[in-house]
Formats: C-alpha cells, structure tokens, sequence
C-alpha cells in the first residue's frame, strides 16, 4: 500500500491550525518565552529560500521551549505596505490592495504548508486599519511630544519611484527598492527626530544580548564623535561660519574653508559675491547627484571658490578662502567644514587641485617628514603626532593638544564643546499611495493640526488613479474629496496631509502588537506588555540589522518614554543567519 505523504502533512497541519496546537497560552502565571522572526513582505514571487531558512532555525527552539514548559510565542504576519506593491501594481494596473490580499493568501498558504509552529491566531497584517490605527496613533503621540515635525530641506529623490528616501534607503547612489538614480530636491517633508535618540541607541547596546557584529552596525551607523563647534568669521560681517572638528588641535592648519552648494550663505551674501553665476550653476550640477555620489572618497574633487567674501581662522586671524563643493553635504554637521590639507587625504587632494595653501601642524614621533605642496601625500597619523606651528599647542601630544585647544575655545566664546553623531533625523514621508495615510490636516489659521484619536483610523481612501505625479505629488493631492474636511481645532477649512508613512512605519512596532492582537482599546494592553515583552530572542537577516534594528529600537524606546511599555529594549536577543546571495 502506497504511503501518501502529502496527504498524512495536510491532515495533521488542519488538524494544528484548527486546534491551535502552536498558539500561545492566556496564562500568565507560566513561565514565558517570545520568539520573533522577521515578518514578510508578500511579493508576487511568494516564500524564496531565506525566508524558511530563518523561520526554520527559530522554529527548532521555540518547539524545544514548548516540550520545556514555557508558554511560548512565536507569531507571524505580512509586512504588506511599500513601494513594491505599489511598482507592481503601477506596472500591471491591478489595485495594490488586490495583489496585497492575493500575495498574503499565497504566502500564508505556503507557510502553512511548510509546517512551522506558529501562532496564526495572532496574525497581523500592517495594511489593515485595525493594525494601522495604532501605527497612526504612535505618530500622534509623537507628534505631540515634539519627535515629528515638517521641514522643507533637499531630499533624496528616486527618479524611478518618484518618491522620497531616508539615506538608508539610498545605496551606492540609487533606489535600494528600484535600482534608479537619487538627485537631490527640495520638498517639504514629515521628519522623526531619531537623533534625540542616538546617545540611548548606542549606550544601551550595553544591556542586549547582540552578535558583535549587529551592534557594531549600530554604532557605525549612529556614528558619534566628540570633538568641538567653532565658529569662523566672515569678513566684514556679524556672521560666522559654523563647523564641527574632531581635531580642534589642527585649525591652526585650516587654510581654507568649504560650504555645501545648498548652504545659505550663498543666498544671504550673494550681492558680494563676484562670480556668482559661476556659483550657481556649480549648484545646479551638484542637485543632480545623490549624497552618496557627492560624499565618494575616490571621486575626482570639484569645487568653486565663491570670491568677494573671506572667513577669519579664529586662531591665527588668517583671512582664508570659503569654497563650495558638493562633497560638504548640508544634511550632515554643519554643512560648512574648515580644511586641514596637511593632514586629511580629502583636503589635500582638493588643495593640490585648486593650488591653496598646505600648512603642516602635526609631525610623527618616529622622523620629521615636512608636509607642503610638494608632498605626495598628508601625514594622517595624527593621533599619534605633536603639534607645531600651532602657537600655545607646539609640542603637546594629541590627546592633551585638543583638550587644550577646546578650553581656549570655550574661554574666549569661539565655540563650544560638543558630541556630534552621522545619524541624521529620520524623513518619514512618502508621497505614494500605499501607505498609512498621515493624520495630520493643514488649516491656515491654525498651521499642522493632527486628527482626533477617537477618529482613528484615517483610512486610506480607495482610488483608481494610484501613479504619483512627475514632479513627485502623492496620489492622494488629486483627491479632492478626501484631502478637503474641517479643522480639528477651529472648524475651518483645513486639508489633510497627502504623502504617507514608509514601510518602515508598520514594522517598527509589530512585535508589541502580537502581544494582544485583538485589543480594540489600546496597541495592546498593559498586562500583555509586561508579561511578553521583551522579545526573547529575534532572529533575521544580517540586511535587516541595521535600520529596521534601529527604528524598531528608537520607537520602543520613545513608547517606554511614554509609559506605554515597560521595557527600554524591544528585544533581549538578536542574531542573524547572513545573507544568502543568488549566482
């Protein structure tokens, strides 16, 4: 007699889901044990190797934990907003809500099949506004202690998606969803201010249980130097160009200055400016480029001296010659840096190109290598040097000389120091269709007004006309109807906000929500936070470790802020299988 096997899986898989063999138990007095895989996007391809590569080695545990005794989580749901949807729905003209319902129902097939242990009573699926009402929530709450704002500031922007991105997004200068060239444009854009975060981000790795590979990722990413801001006079004025150093010891080297294209000094002192026409359309060329194409180390150097104006090296008195070139980006530091081409490989390239003065102010231990224009290369081993020609600094090593040179600083009110981080505020809006519409109206009396949170939540309209405008509109700006209602406050004519959150938003707190999936009162109650959390041991892949890791993380931590949950971390353990790479 022939062993049907396919037959023997199916019965006994109904058989689990319909009795809820795998679900979690409603009893708190049991020990507990969470473990969370990553959610799926549900593309049309459906499951590809790493999804069961994963969810298999996490499956092994959580059914050792269940034979152990402990009442164990382990959930799963769809991650089904985003660009993806949206591309392919564009490309085959079906509503991106059809393709998403059909996509879940493949994959939630497929994985069933595959047999793995999870608790599909508490599924979640981030397009459904009984899941998306708390995401739209959280942005209130945010929004009202002063973490989300709208600024009008140059973006990167996918000529492809026509949509904006956060720089995470941006990989080797085009769309990480598309492949599509970034230029820069100026929009005006919802903002989360992650960077309030950034000192809590990066010490409080200390209390995790994270490969060391994960959390350097964190760290590098998040980015903290500590170092000075020193003001540079402008000649002739009251102002004075802002820059951030690591290495105050050198200014006494800083021979010129740069500015990035979009800085507003040019704007503000245009009519000393000289060559002005010159300038700008060095910033047009530049508004082409992507961040990362203007910030290549190995990049050929351009830049335009902006003539008629001098900065004041606040050290020396020097007057000095302020430069714009693209690689000074607006979005990081300052946007204005001093340069020391005696000893940084970028300043000295730019130096040797554009003939400007290279004044050696620190000199190796070992010999007394001298650094000019006639150099081959800066002496860059600057932290094991001592200072020269440096004035009240000469022959104080590093470590002493910048300490000396920040107390200077502060004491005759040159600047201040300061602890600096690469990690830029998070641009959250999209002006796509499908996403958690903003809940937020614009009335003219009362400016950025968000929606009443017994409203919630605002629903995404169903439209048939999904495709952004060239120019980077959201769908939505074409729904009159929709965007036209009263405001909150004085009852008005107010508009809603039209651009959406990213993707990002649903899976930044997916793993609270599986505490208490059905809880209509709140994300989820303040007993299944307590018991669940935090998440036990999180296991994905090594690309998802360092930005969905981190807004994850910046969002539980403002929701512990708040006194919604109890703990400071999201997750007590993360590790990671690698990347799997297709040949």
């Amino acid at each position: 007699m022939a062993y049907n096997f396919k037959e023997v899986e199916k019965k006994w898989q109904e058989k689990w889901y319909s009795e809820g063999t795998f679900n979690a138990k409603e009893d708190y007095s049991k020990e507990k044990w969470y473990g969370l895989i990553e959610f799926p996007y549900p593309s049309g391809q459906g499951l590809h190797v790493g999804h069961p590569r994963s969810y298999t080695a996490l499956d092994i545990i959580a059914r050792k934990k269940r034979m152990e005794g402990f009442n164990v989580l382990y959930p799963i749901g769809f991650d089904a907003f985003g660009l993806p949807a949206e591309n392919y729905a564009i490309k085959n003209h079906v509503h991106p809500k059809i393709t998403t319902e059909n996509n879940v129902n493949h994959f939630r097939e497929q994985l069933k099949s595959l047999g793995f242990s999870f608790d599909w009573s508490r599924e979640v699926d981030t397009t459904d506004p009984n899941y998306y009402r708390w995401t739209q929530w959280i942005f209130l709450q945010l929004y009202k202690k002063g973490l989300a704002y709208k600024a009008t500031m140059p973006i990167n922007f996918c000529t492809g998606c026509k949509v904006g991105l956060a720089n995470e997004e941006v990989v080797n200068g085009v769309c990480e969803r598309c492949g599509s060239p970034v230029v820069q444009k100026e929009k005006s854009q919802w903002m989360l201010k992650i960077t309030e975060y950034a000192e809590r981000l990066v010490k409080d790795l200390d209390d995790v249980n994270y490969l060391d590979k994960i959390k350097a990722q964190q760290v590098n990413w998040i980015g903290k130097s500590e170092g000075a801001e020193v003001n540079f006079r402008i000649e002739g004025t009251d102002d004075s160009l802002l820059v951030y150093t690591t290495r105050p010891d050198t200014i006494f080297g800083a021979t010129y200055m740069v500015v990035a294209p979009e800085h507003k000094l040019i704007e503000k002192y245009k009519e000393k400016i000289v060559n002005l026409n010159e300038v700008e359309e060095y910033k047009h060329k530049s508004s082409l480029k992507s961040d990362f194409e203007r910030s290549e180390l190995n990049k050929e150097k351009t830049g335009v001296e902006i003539k008629g104006i001098k900065a004041i090296n606040p050290l020396t008195n020097e007057k000095i010659p302020i430069w714009v070139s693209d690689y000074v980006l607006i979005t990081y530091g300052t946007g204005s840096i001093m340069a020391v081409p005696a000893h940084d490989d970028r300043d000295f390239e730019f130096a040797k190109k554009f003939n400007l003065p290279i004044k050696q102010v620190i000199k190796s231990k070992e010999n007394d290598i001298v650094i000019d224009s006639n150099s081959e290369e800066p002496f860059t081993d600057v932290e094991n040097g001592i200072s020269i020609n440096s004035g009240f600094l000469d022959g104080l090593e590093t470590k002493e000389a910048i300490n000396k040179a920040i107390e200077y600083i502060e004491q005759n009110k040159l600047g201040q120091r300061k602890v600096n981080y690469k990690l830029r505020d998070w641009v959250f809006s999209r002006q796509r269709y499908w996403g958690e519409p903003i809940p937020m109206v614009y009335c003219e009396e009362c400016g950025w007004v968000p929606i009443p949170e017994e409203e919630l939540p605002l629903v995404l309209p169903d439209i048939e006309d999904y495709e952004p405008g060239e120019n980077g509109e959201s769908p939505l700006s074409k729904q009159t109807e929709w965007i036209n209602t009263k405001c909150p406050h004085c009852g008005k004519p107010a508009k809603r906000e039209t651009d959406t959150m990213p993707q990002w938003a649903g899976s930044s707190w997916y793993f609270l929500r599986y505490m208490d999936p059905h809880n209509d009162k709140e994300l989820a109650s303040k007993e299944a936070l307590k018991y669940w959390g935090p998440v036990d041991w999180y296991n994905g892949g090594m690309e998802h470790t360092t930005l969905h890791l981190l807004y994850s993380r910046f969002w539980h931590k403002f929701l512990y802020d708040i006194g919604v949950v109890p703990t400071k971390e999201p997750y007590a353990k993360r590790t990671s299988h690698g990347m799997i790479l297709r040949f």
